[in-house]
Parts: C-alpha cells; sequence; structure tokens
C-alpha cells in the first residue's frame, strides 16, 4: 500500500481546516441569532436549525461517498431549506403572519431551485465539480459541510425572525411588505433568466454559442442578480424583528452577494467564457457593452461589425 503524497496529506490537511472552519461559522452564528429566540427542551430552535442543517448534509454525504455520486448534491441542499423551514415555523410558539410568509419565501425557492438543478444534474449525467474529489473522504466530506454553512447562513435572516420569541415579535408593517416585493421582483428576474437559458441550450444550432437574448442582453448574470434580490427581499422582511446579536442575519443577503461575485459565481463563469469566447468581436463587444449584473434598462446596442 502506497504512503500519502505532500499533495494528498496538504489537501487533507486543507479540507480539514475548511470543516472546522465551517463548523465554527455556523456555531458563531447560531450562539448570535438564539438571542430572543423560541426554545424547544431548553435549547434555542434556530441553534437547531442550523445543527440540523449540517446533520442533514453529514447523514447524506455517507451513502453520496459509498455509492461515489454527487447527484443528490444539489437536490439536499434544496430539501434542507425546505425541510428546516417548515419544521421551524410549526416548532415556533404562536407563529405569526410574517413567519408563515417567510417560511413560503424559502420554501417556494428552495422547491423551484432544487428542481431546476436536479433536472440539470440528471440531464448532464454528472456534475464536473466533483471529479477530483468522490474518491477522498476528507474532501469530498469538506463541500457537503460547507453546504451546511451555506445553508445555515443564507437562510439565516428568515429562520432567525421565524424562530424569534412571539413576545419580541413586532406586528407585520409595510417594511415586511417592501420585502416580499422584492423578493417577488427577485424571483421573477431569476425565473426567466434561467428559463431563457434553458431554451437558448436546447436549441442545437446555438451549440458552443453564448446567450445573449432576453435578459441576457441586459446583464451577463441576470439569474445572479435574481438571487441576490431574493435573500435582499428575505432580510428586509426580517429585518422588523432583529435586534441586539440577531442582526447576525445581515449576513445572509451579504454572504449571498459576496459568494455569487467574488467566489463561486461570476468569477468562475466569466473565466470560462473568457477562455471560449475571449477571441470572438462578438463576445467582446458583447461583454464591453452588456453590465455583469445589474440588468441595464435598456438592450445596448453593438455595432453589425460585431454581430
Amino acid at each position: 500500500m502506497s504512503s500519502p503524497t505532500p499533495t494528498n496529506t496538504r489537501s487533507s490537511r486543507t479540507s480539514l481546516i475548511a470543516i472546522v472552519a465551517a463548523l465554527v461559522i455556523g456555531a458563531l452564528v447560531a450562539l448570535a441569532g438564539s438571542q430572543n429566540g423560541a426554545s424547544v427542551g431548553g435549547i434555542p430552535l434556530f441553534a437547531v436549525a442550523v445543527a440540523a442543517a449540517f446533520v442533514i448534509q453529514i447523514l447524506a454525504f455517507i451513502p453520496a461517498f459509498l455509492l461515489r455520486t454527487e447527484r443528490f448534491f444539489d437536490l439536499t441542499g434544496s430539501a434542507t431549506f425546505f425541510v428546516i423551514s417548515v419544521v421551524l415555523v410549526l416548532l415556533t410558539p404562536m407563529p405569526d403572519a410574517r413567519s408563515w410568509i417567510l417560511a413560503g419565501m424559502v420554501m417556494l425557492w428552495a422547491a423551484r431551485l432544487g428542481s431546476f438543478l436536479a433536472m440539470r444534474v440528471h440531464k448532464a449525467g454528472s456534475d464536473g465539480r466533483f471529479d477530483e474529489i468522490k474518491g477522498s473522504p476528507l474532501r469530498f466530506l469538506q463541500v457537503w459541510v460547507i453546504q451546511g454553512a451555506w445553508v445555515s447562513l443564507t437562510a439565516a435572516a428568515a429562520w432567525i425572525a421565524i424562530s424569534t420569541d412571539a413576545a419580541a415579535r413586532p406586528p407585520l408593517g409595510w417594511l415586511s411588505i417592501v420585502g416580499v416585493v422584492v423578493w417577488a421582483l427577485g424571483m421573477v428576474v431569476e425565473i426567466v433568466a434561467d428559463a431563457q437559458k434553458s431554451a437558448f441550450r436546447k436549441d442545437p444550432s446555438n451549440r458552443d454559442e453564448f446567450i445573449r437574448t432576453g435578459l441576457w442582453s441586459r446583464s451577463r448574470h441576470p439569474n445572479y442578480f435574481g438571487e441576490i434580490v431574493i435573500w435582499v427581499g428575505v432580510f428586509i422582511t426580517a429585518a422588523p424583528v432583529l435586534t441586539g446579536w440577531q442582526w447576525a442575519a445581515v449576513l445572509s443577503p451579504l454572504f449571498v452577494i459576496l459568494l455569487l461575485t467574488r467566489v463561486s459565481g461570476i468569477p468562475l463563469l466569466e473565466a470560462r467564457a473568457e477562455k471560449k469566447w475571449g477571441d470572438r468581436a462578438d463576445y467582446v463587444a458583447y461583454r464591453d457593452s452588456t453590465p455583469v449584473l445589474v440588468p441595464r434598462l435598456t438592450r445596448p446596442r453593438v455595432s453589425e461589425t460585431a454581430r
């Protein structure tokens, strides 16, 4: 049996550090968000929700690793949002209208995204992001634990507000209504953008081409813009409930923005697009005339020579 190489040892150490960091972040968010929160068996409900988010991922990791598959990774993440939101609002004593609305917002988003991602992986047959890590227990576990942190941070605003003690909740006011409208706008943008891209990819004539029609003519990543608006809307809806350390809930939209604009979203896709189409005049014209995220109201004019 061969001994571990320095590269494998370093990779395992990095994965272990990432796992511990994700767990610590989850614990800190659970501690902060549990202030003024309802409890079950003496344990704050929000802390239970965060712990459950991690436990679900770790339990799902076991069969995924044994079967060397990532096919239900995205579905597990979406299901975690959905299931915990349902259980949380049912366990919270005397949930108010805002609690039910927030639970519904998260559940609708999770159901839509989960089905979309599951169908995408089913059609593709596999997810290339996992090809190099499925055989390494620590590296594969790392992505599942990080998914637990992603779920906890992203849903923090909704879950904190839902689990807040009834006596500390103000009545549903105009700010929460604004939040629902913002959330609905984000959902519409994301759904339309994803549908337009799916239709574009189904057309054989668009093979190896980039989309530049519909919302994609006004933003290079309108689906990510919609995603960010969704979680800003959730935070605005939850904001009137927050006090003290519960304002850690602001990490929800900030985390989504950071993740999509600086980490795993736009930077990766922009680099991939540049590698694939960066030497084409029409792509360069599209890239230079179209905002990367926030859609412009009017479609940019592209010169005939660049088409």
